[in-house]
Order: structure tokens, then C-alpha cells, then sequence
């Protein structure tokens, strides 16, 4: 593998974090087992992530469609989320890091919305890495959020139909104001975005690996943003013989 500092190092890396569950089934292990070691695991990246150069890291922690899963499965990641909150708001401070979370957060019990609204506020100064957690995010249901909220100010006369672009659509979604991911790595063998980050990832670079999620380490990661430098990111452009 060539030096990672000699290498393009991408701007915005997205991740499906996946594989919790089956990793601890292989080791006989419930399944919140492997939802505790995969948060910590999120830390360790985050601060891999910025030591390597990467300014932005998104990760898909909960989607709308996990609501679905087993009610004690669900329970036991709202405790998580609960305690990781307080965990991420230490390590934010430790290591000047912006946190904002994506998602309807409406469905989120109060205290967990109140506690995400601190981790924000508290941290919307930092200028060390970005980290956008995914919560009840779907891509679908961003984009129809964003669409209800045009549709709103069309109807209030604010704004026109004809007004309405790429970019206004793109400043209504949670994602306002960040750059399109570069990479997208999903762990543990699956290769599919599963609803996430839609809009988003037009032009992003996919990376594939059977790792799964609390396996994922440095080196890991350091395979994913080689494989990224041998792409060839022309954006539509025709390539020069």
C-alpha cells in the first residue's frame, strides 16, 4: 500500500455502518453486544479520520426503516444512543470536533432530543472534524421533508415554482450546507446504499468491504482511501486518451 500521505485524501467520507449484529452473533454474543462495540469503534474512526486529513465523516447510525426491528433491539439502541450522546459530547470537546445530527428527530424521545440539541449548540463552534451522526434518516423521507417545505413557501407565496433548482432542493435537505461525500464505504459484504443519503451521493465513489463494522480499523480505512485514489472522478467530463 502506498504512504497515505502521498495520497488524495477525500474531502467527505460517508459510511454505512453495518454488521453489528452478525459480528456478534459469530462470536455467541447478543446482538446489542456488537451495537456497544460498534460505537466505539465510531469514535476511533472519527479520530483516524481527521489525523489522515478528512475534514467531513458522516455515518448511518439508525434508519427509518430500523424502527422495524425487535422492540428489545430498539430499546437497547436508544440506550446506547443515550449514553453516546454524553460520550460524544466529551470526546467533541477533546478533540474540537463539530457534531450535527441528521434525520427527523421528531420521533426521538424528548430527552434525546434535548440532548442532541446541546451536543449541537455546544459544539457548532469546533473546527476540528465534522461529524454528522444519521438518526431516523431516510433518504426518501429527506427528500420529501425538503419537497413539503418548498411546497409550503410556493403556497405561501414566497417563492415561485419556476425559482425552485438543484441547489435550493440541496439547502433544504438536512445536509445544508455540507459538502458531497467523496466515498461512501459500506462494511460487511453489502453492497447497497439502503436508502441512505440519496440526493447526496450522485457523484460519490462507492467502496465495498466484508468487514464487518466493529472490525473496522485504521488500516481499514486506509485501504478504503487507496482504493478511492485509483478512481477516476471526471464528474461527466470526457477522459483524455
Amino acid at each position: 500500500m502506498s504512504n497515505i500521505s502521498e495520497r488524495k485524501i477525500p474531502n467527505h467520507v460517508a459510511i454505512i455502518l453495518d454488521g453489528n449484529g452478525r459480528w456478534a452473533k459469530a462470536k455467541g454474543m447478543p446482538r446489542n453486544y456488537g451495537h456497544v462495540q460498534g460505537a466505539k469503534r465510531v469514535e476511533d474512526i472519527c479520530e483516524e479520520a481527521y489525523r489522515m486529513g478528512i475534514k467531513y465523516l458522516t455515518v448511518y447510525a439508525f434508519s427509518t426503516e430500523n424502527w422495524n426491528r425487535p422492540r428489545d433491539e430498539v430499546d437497547a439502541l436508544m440506550g446506547l444512543l443515550r449514553n453516546y450522546m454524553k460520550t460524544c459530547l466529551r470526546t467533541a470537546a477533546k478533540n474540537n470536533m463539530c457534531v450535527r445530527v441528521l434525520g427527523d428527530k421528531t420521533r426521538l424521545d424528548e430527552d434525546i432530543r434535548n440532548r442532541i440539541d446541546q451536543l449541537e449548540k455546544s459544539t457548532r463552534a469546533n473546527s476540528g472534524l465534522h461529524f454528522q451522526i444519521a438518526l431516523n434518516y431516510g433518504g426518501r423521507d429527506e427528500i420529501c421533508r425538503a419537497m413539503r417545505s418548498l411546497a409550503r413557501q410556493v403556497q405561501e407565496g414566497k417563492l415561485a415554482p419556476e425559482e425552485i433548482d438543484e441547489e435550493l432542493i440541496s439547502n433544504t435537505l438536512d445536509t445544508a450546507g455540507l459538502p458531497e461525500p467523496d466515498l461512501l464505504i459500506r462494511t460487511c459484504g453489502e453492497q447497497r446504499i439502503s436508502n441512505f443519503l440519496l440526493w447526496q451521493l450522485a457523484y460519490t465513489e462507492f467502496y465495498f468491504t466484508s468487514v464487518a463494522w466493529p472490525d473496522f480499523t485504521k488500516e481499514e480505512l486506509e485501504k478504503a482511501v487507496e482504493a478511492y485514489n485509483h478512481r477516476d472522478r471526471r464528474y461527466g467530463l470526457v477522459k483524455d486518451e
